[in-house]
């Protein structure tokens, strides 16, 4: 049994990474400042004697006890971290120094949830670890992507300079269970709008793409990351290479919700990226970790969770 800290515990991915651990039999300290995370989502865990909540934000210090750090803490939905931008950048960078610290200290690992964001809108298709992305430092994006990439950087500073052990992942789009209805994603923004029959709204001209990875699959890979060996530090993209177009995704979700939503579109943000897949070579070698749970699978799951949230 380990015992282990979860910061961002109680978010979506959080939530999920909170459950797998306890179920393989460890103590789970959940951390969270309840921005974007919600106690609806760890509620059910909260008489397990393995797991206990504490609100806190990673901003500040925290001084505990465990034996390894996954650093999920920052909201990751741009409605989320572009409506304080300082607050996100702060979260990821003095979050980063404060954990790795606390990391530094205990003579434990930590990894890292960084982000597909970091190739920002690439050049490059797909997306191999190498490359170093094009990310516009002045954007309104720019707050999560470059908060994002410095906490890359200090991680491996601290490797370097401290030898903490470190593990980083960079996270491609994710959808599931526990999504927030009201999180702007696409994969929540379609499944609410289809289940109430109202258009589908599509930014752009709908065939930019993305790869969507089920939540089960992500923590699997997430897991399989921190407990990998030791000199195996990352980045590794964690990701279903599966692309998919925005007009595909909505036809697929109207399709499993019986919908009658029509499509519409409107003027793509700014600095949206036009291409987004990760090419996972290295975490089928390094971790034997490829994804599972084809997208109309993982859409049925999520949308049934959507259901139960408009029933209650």
């Amino acid at each position: 049994m380990k015992r282990i800290l979860i910061t961002g515990g109680a978010g979506f991915l959080g939530s999920h990474l909170c459950e797998k651990l306890l179920n393989e039999g460890n103590e789970i300290l959940c951390v969270d400042n309840f921005y974007t995370g919600s106690r609806k989502n760890i509620h059910h865990l909260l008489d397990n004697k393995n797991f206990e909540l504490l609100r806190h934000d990673v901003t500040h210090p925290l001084f505990v006890e465990v034996d390894q750090i996954y650093n999920l803490a920052c909201p990751a939905s741009p409605i989320h971290y572009q409506f304080d931008p300082v607050q996100t950048t702060k979260t990821s960078v003095i979050g980063a120094i404060n954990m790795l610290g606390l990391a530094k200290r205990l003579k434990i690992p930590i990894l890292q949830a960084s982000t597909s964001e970091i190739y920002g809108d690439p050049e490059i298709h797909p997306q191999p670890e190498s490359y170093r992305g094009n990310v516009n430092t002045i954007g309104p994006r720019a707050c999560y992507d470059e908060g994002k990439r410095c906490a890359e950087t200090l991680f491996f500073d601290y490797y370097r300079q401290h030898n903490v052990d470190i593990k980083v992942i960079r996270i491609f789009n994710t959808y599931g269970p526990k999504m927030n209805p009201l999180d702007g994603r696409v994969v929540s923004n379609f499944i609410v709008q289809s289940l109430k029959n109202q258009n589908i709204t599509i930014y752009g001209d709908g065939k930019q793409t993305r790869s969507f990875c089920y939540v089960d699959d992500l923590i699997e890979g997430m897991v399989k990351m921190m407990n990998s060996d030791k000199s195996f530090t990352g980045p590794v993209n964690i990701g279903n290479p599966r692309e998919f177009t925005m007009i595909e995704l909505a036809q697929k979700i109207i399709q499993l919700t019986g919908s009658r939503s029509e499509l519409i579109f409107q003027e793509l943000p700014e600095d949206d990226p036009m291409q987004r897949q990760p090419i996972i070579d290295l975490a089928k070698n390094k971790l034997g970790w490829i994804p599972e749970i084809e997208l109309m699978e993982g859409l049925k799951s999520t949308i049934e969770y959507f259901k139960n949230l408009k029933k209650g």
